[in-house]
C-alpha cells in the first residue's frame, strides 16, 4: 500500500460476524489505522449505566457523552477508548453493557453525535479500516473499498460466547441467540443509521470461513481496488 495515499475502507455488518477482529488484522497489514466504532456506542450504554441516567432520558445521556469526550489512545494496539481522559475499555464488553447497547446505538441524537466523532477522527487519520453498522451507508459514504460481512445467526452467537467465555464470562448460548436476533431486529428497522449493506459493498459470508481466509480475501479486494485507483489517476 502506497503510504501516501489516504484511504477509507468500511466494514459494516451485524454482530458476531468478526468485524472487529478482521478489520485490526487488514489494518496491520494494510499498514493502516483502525477505528471500532461499536466501541464507541459501547462506551456510550457505559456511561448511562454507571451515570445511573434513565434510558429515556436521551439529551441527558447526549450531554454526559459529550462531557466525557470519547476518543482513542492511538499509541494502543488495538486503540484504546478513553472517557474523560481514562480508559474505559476494560468495561465496555460486561453483560450489562452488551444487554443495552442496541437500544443506546438507536438514539438519534447520539448517532448524530457519533458520526460528527468519526468524521472527524477519519479526517485525522486519513488512512483508516473502520467497522460498525452504518460505516459505509452513514459516515463514510465515499470510502474507497466497502465490504459486508454477514453469517448465520447460530454461528455468531457461537463465536460470541466463545469470545465471553474466553474473557472469564458464563454464557448462556441460546440466550445470546435470541439477543443477536434482536439485536438484528433492532439495527435493521431503526430510524438513524440502519444496519443495511451499500450497494457498493463487497458481501462476504463468514459462516464457513476462518478468520484468516476472511482477511485474505479482503485484502485481496482492497489491493485489487487500490491498483486500480492508481492506475486511472483517481
Amino acid at each position: 500500500m502506497p503510504t501516501d495515499l489516504p484511504i477509507i475502507i468500511t466494514i459494516d455488518g451485524p454482530a458476531g460476524t468478526g468485524k472487529s477482529t478482521v478489520a485490526r488484522t487488514l489494518a496491520h497489514r494494510l499498514g493502516l489505522d483502525f477505528l471500532d466504532t461499536g466501541a464507541m456506542y459501547r462506551a456510550a450504554a457505559a456511561i448511562l449505566i454507571d451515570k445511573e441516567i434513565p434510558l429515556e432520558e436521551a439529551g441527558e445521556l447526549v450531554s454526559a457523552v459529550i462531557g466525557a469526550d470519547l476518543h482513542f489512545d492511538w499509541t494502543a494496539d488495538p486503540p484504546t477508548i478513553l472517557a474523560w481522559d481514562a480508559p474505559i475499555d476494560h468495561r465496555i464488553r460486561d453483560e450489562d453493557v452488551t444487554a443495552i447497547v442496541s437500544q443506546i446505538a438507536a438514539i438519534g441524537e447520539l448517532r448524530t453525535h457519533m458520526v460528527r466523532k468519526q468524521q472527524i477522527i477519519a479526517a485525522q487519520h486519513p488512512r483508516l479500516v473502520s467497522e460498525g453498522r452504518d460505516q459505509g451507508s452513514v459516515v463514510f459514504p465515499d470510502a474507497a473499498v466497502k465490504f459486508f460481512l454477514d453469517a448465520d445467526p447460530a454461528v455468531r452467537a457461537r463465536r460470541r460466547a466463545d469470545q465471553l467465555r474466553l474473557e472469564g464470562h458464563d454464557v448462556d448460548e441460546a440466550s445470546m441467540l435470541e439477543r443477536i436476533r434482536r439485536r438484528d431486529e433492532i439495527d435493521s428497522t431503526r430510524a438513524d443509521g440502519p444496519l443495511i449493506r451499500p450497494e457498493d459493498s463487497v458481501p462476504i459470508d463468514t459462516s464457513g470461513l476462518s478468520v484468516k481466509g476472511v482477511i485474505d480475501e479482503m485484502e485481496r479486494v482492497v489491493r485489487e481496488r487500490v491498483s486500480a485507483l492508481i492506475g486511472s489517476g483517481e
